[in-house]
């Protein structure tokens, strides 16, 4: 290969992917600037000058306004999405830390990357260059030759991909890289919005150029060789695709006016590289490039995530006047986690390099000293570590426990020993002065009652402090511990090897490999709770944390361990009445389009609806140019064609059947013939609880076939089921927020508020309101809290748009408090960045003030709901937390079972119906002072359903 190295960087692609590449993870500075795109692209080019060591490298931009393509076709890119703020303001930053790195930075009006990057790489080949094309674009699969390679960037955890010419003949199956652009004409780019020719796909065009060579090869044999609907698009579509074949051609004539020379690699420029990474606290970066740390500022604003670099490592001296030669520098290992992408380097504090005091304790005497020391304490931290993720299912094999930082103590338990090993910790546990502190600790709280130790007192739930920290981020130990602490944890497959049939179980492990790993979780938990906590006395969160959230957990998890009982039978039985409807529907569908066609095909039937049966000639196309055949595109065709419906309710009945029917009797557990969900606390930003394994929250409840499920869900043996559910508590609340007089005085004289709300919208008397009416009083009701535009009301009901815009101003007429509120909120949370709930559950909004419409629109409408969907949630949950207690001090058989949305449901022994229905009643009613009436509607039953 040519000592003469040639990098060209594709700017744009490689900015995107960086950015995407932190997913929900999104890195911002103390400023609350988003510096994703940055520190990825900045991550990108340390890791390719170090790695490769080109000679000469330069970075290349798209013209930022018209091409030559769009002159040819005005849709090319017309599709794509505008580009996200986050990037736009990044640009400027980007192309700064280009300058300071000393790397050209290239682009010509009129051109795009792509033709500036292979007009010059053909240049450098005849100049001797082996040119490196950096960018994850196939389209440039088409340059590549002996000494033009394409240099795609890894994904999780796999390293670059090099693309010569063997890897695209095979890639691609065809002879020579130049076919490449012939089946990007067959195939069409929909990121591009290049339209190739209908029918064909990525296989579909392989397999063509390689029998015909090329598009014009393929069009003159299409009347002798092709068949049916292939031959007729090809004929039909042949200019179109000898158009999507010029439009995937990269020019190779741009007149670019950089000489090679220009594009000599030289040292970074120290002190304006160093000046950026100050600003957007880049310290590992600078540790890394430059061995010197930066400082930053130690504060940040509320709901904008920490630096990865929270806590930086201490400085290493540097002289001043050394010469900075980064390419010079030694290699290090800078391989990604399974969960970091490839192009993204963040260096970490690591279990290798940190002194800890990690300790095995197996001796019952050492096992009673550390109890006794426990004991003294005000606080401790502990983690257990089990043969499984499913509480219910799992048993213990280790406990971890920290109390200091850096230092902690693992006790394994050996199968068939748990009660007489974790007996030495039952008075420790259960001691009520005592706080204890986990990571997601109502998981820990279920292993240890499954093995008879109660955990009670005071609880510390890091992972539930950093909800209420970051509602809007993840909440997992390791993301924790790399955002907070600037320390990537063990990985547990080092221990337990990749996920696969060869993964070992955590009780095969030995002790002695388990002790490093157990302990730093517990270590690593330990640190996050004394940040954690500082951080909700500062953001005002504390209170709720400790009067909600964590009252809540044990009351949670006693619930998740009592279970629901379902009646299998009646569940299997149902599923054969579904397949036998399912296979009905199956067949008049069939019927309608004329032919044998995969109804679950979502490609196949939209072939049939648009292309054969031609029910509109609007369809829309996917990405990938199928045409779309989701729900709300059907919904709208429904008055179209006879077949719709059928297409609709089988697909209903696919997904109740497969996602309710046939998996709910899997997921009863045999010890106990209950199911038993997991409650998510740190899910939903809002503070609404979820559930999983089973969902139980999406139960469905509108149709009448859904409301079958909850047939299923019955009363244990001699006891009936009580479902208590708010009464409009969302509307309630909105009244009680906004203090709009007219709304608060129909909930207090206990009229209908839909009835309410149309006799004042309509201006009618409130006995003349009719059952029309009431309906489109409903949706304005519901639809305003969520924001809900006239379109928006149009569309749902079925009216003009005007008229929609008619009620809502009437509503507003009507309502002026709530029109208050909404335009009080917004501004209120442009100039905090948060909106709050009644009891001070903060959601932060970064986009508020965003300068995209789209975009901050969004985040209003999130300002508007979340105060009145997160206050219900409060409600509900300080209501369980009350009568849980009250269950608990008066010693009552009956149990609460489930919660879902606004609804309550309890399990009640016969002989407590009356004190248990007074009790909920009580509670519920009471739970928040308000001045607006909270309401409970009640009910007995044998069943879920007809409890409701």
């Amino acid at each position: 290969m040519s000592q003469k190295k040639l990098f060209l960087i594709d700017a744009f692609a490689i900015i995107y992917r960086s950015y995407f590449a932190f997913g929900n993870n999104q890195r911002y500075n103390s400023a609350g600037l988003n510096t994703s795109a940055m520190l990825g692209f900045t991550n990108t080019m340390v890791e390719v000058l170090r790695k490769e060591n080109p000679s000469h490298i330069g970075v290349v931009f798209d013209s930022p306004g018209k091409t030559f393509r769009e002159d040819i076709f005005p849709d090319y890119k017309a599709h794509r999405d505008e580009m996200p703020e986050d990037i736009r303001n990044s640009i400027p930053y980007i192309k700064k830390i280009i300058e300071a790195m000393d790397i050209p930075l290239i682009a010509m009006e009129g051109f795009e990357a792509d033709d500036i990057i292979g007009t010059m790489a053909k240049a450098a080949e005849k100049e001797g260059f082996t040119t490196f094309m950096m960018t994850p674009d196939k389209d440039y699969a088409q340059l590549v030759s002996d000494n033009i390679i394409m240099y795609k960037p890894g994904r999780g955890g796999n390293p670059a991909e090099k693309w010569g010419v063997r890897e695209v003949q095979e890639k691609f199956e065809i002879s020579h890289p130049e076919q490449v652009i012939d089946i990007l004409g067959l195939w069409g780019d929909a990121a591009d919005n290049i339209p190739g020719i209908p029918g064909i796909g990525e296989k579909t065009s392989k397999k063509l150029i390689s029998k015909y060579g090329t598009v014009e090869n393929l069009i003159e044999a299409a009347e002798m060789d092709l068949k049916g609907k292939q031959r007729e698009n090809v004929i039909n579509f042949a200019e179109q695709g000898l158009l999507s074949k010029k439009l995937a051609t990269i020019v190779l004539d741009v007149p670019v006016t950089y000489s090679f020379d220009d594009l000599e690699k030289t040292p970074f420029k120290k002190e304006e590289l160093l000046t950026l990474f100050t600003e957007l606290e880049f310290r590992g970066l600078a540790q890394r490039v430059f061995d010197q740390d930066v400082h930053t500022s130690s504060t940040r604003p509320a709901g904008v995530a920490a630096p990865a670099t929270s806590i930086p490592p201490q400085p290493k001296p540097v002289k001043k006047d050394a010469p900075v030669d980064l390419f010079n520098q030694p290699e290090i290992d800078s391989s990604p986690s399974k969960d970091e992408p490839a192009e993204i380097i963040q260096e970490f504090d690591t279990f290798e390099n940190q002194k800890k005091d990690y300790q095995l304790v197996q001796s019952e005497s050492d096992i009673k000293k550390l109890v006794t020391k426990l004991q003294t304490l005000k606080s401790f931290c502990f983690d257990t570590e089990t043969t499984g993720l499913d509480s219910h299912k799992a048993t213990i094999i280790g406990l971890a426990i920290s109390f200091e930082v850096n230092k902690a103590f693992y006790i394994p338990v050996d199968e068939g020993k748990e009660a007489a090993t974790l007996a030495h910790f039952k008075s420790l546990f259960e001691n009520e002065n005592i706080e204890k502190v986990a990571q997601n600790i109502k998981y820990d709280m279920n292993i240890l009652r499954g093995a008879g130790v109660q955990v009670k007192g005071p609880l510390f739930d890091t992972m539930l402090a950093h909800y209420l920290l970051e509602p809007d981020m993840r909440h997992n130990m390791n993301l924790l511990s790399e955002t907070y602490l600037n320390y990537r944890p063990i990985s547990i497959e080092t221990l337990i090897g990749k996920k696969g049939k060869n993964q070992l179980n955590m009780k095969d492990v030995p002790a002695e490999k388990v002790t490093s790993y157990a302990c730093e979780d517990a270590d690593i938990t330990w640190q996050l709770k004394e940040i954690f906590e500082k951080l909700l006395k500062e953001t005002d969160t504390i209170e709720l944390f400790n009067n909600i959230e964590m009252p809540l957990v044990p009351v949670l998890s006693e619930m998740e361990t009592e279970g629901i009982k379902l009646d299998v039978k009646s569940m299997e039985d149902y599923a054969l009445v579904l397949k036998d409807e399912i296979e009905d529907l199956e067949k008049k569908i069939i019927e309608f389009a004329g032919e044998e066609f995969n109804v679950s095909s979502p490609k196949q039937l939209g072939e049939i609806l648009f292309d054969k049966l031609k029910i509109t000639e609007k369809a829309k196309k996917t990405k990938t140019g199928q045409y779309q055949t989701n729900e709300e595109t059907l919904e709208k065709l429904k008055d179209k064609h006879g077949i719709i419906a059928p297409i609709l309710e089988y697909r209903q009945l696919k997904k109740l059947k497969s996602t309710y029917v046939d998996v709910l009797p899997t997921l009863v557990n045999p010890k106990t013939n209950k199911i038993h969900t997991s409650f998510n606390q740190a899910v939903a930003a809002t503070g609404r609880l979820s559930s999983n394994n089973p969902n139980l929250q999406n139960i469905p409840i509108k149709t009448e076939k859904g409301r079958e499920v909850r047939k299923a869900f019955v009363a244990s043996e001699g006891r009936e089921i009580l479902a208590a559910d708010y009464s409009q508590v969302e509307l309630r609340v909105m009244a009680e927020i906004c203090k709009d007089e007219g709304m608060q005085e129909a909930f207090l004289n206990g009229q209908d508020i839909h009835s309410s709300t149309a006799a004042k919208v309509f201006d009618v008397p409130l006995e003349e309101v009719d059952k029309t009416m009431r309906g489109k009083a409903k949706m304005v009701n519901f639809g305003i809290i969520y924001g809900i535009s006239a379109f928006g009301l149009s569309q749902r009901l079925g009216i003009p748009r005007k008229e929609a815009a008619e009620i809502i101003k009437q509503y507003f007429m009507k309502y002026p408090g709530v029109q208050r509120y909404m335009n009080d909120t917004v501004e209120d949370a442009r100039e905090k960045g948060y909106v709050e709930t009644i009891m001070g559950r903060k959601r932060y909004l970064k986009d508020i003030n965003s300068k995209n419409a789209i975009v901050r629109g969004y985040a209003e409408r999130n300002a508007i709901n979340a105060p009145i969907q997160g206050s219900a949630a409060d409600i509900i949950k300080k209501a369980m937390i009350c009568i849980q207690k009250e269950l608990k001090d008066k010693n009552y058989k009956s149990t609460m079972i489930l919660q879902v949305h606004d609804e309550l449901l309890f399990d009640v022994v016969p002989e407590e119906k009356e004190k248990i229905q007074q009790l909920v009643k009580d509670k519920m009613e009471n739970a928040v002072k308000t001045n607006v009436p909270l309401e409970v509607d009640m009910n007995f039953a044998n069943s879920w359903l007809d409890a409701h």
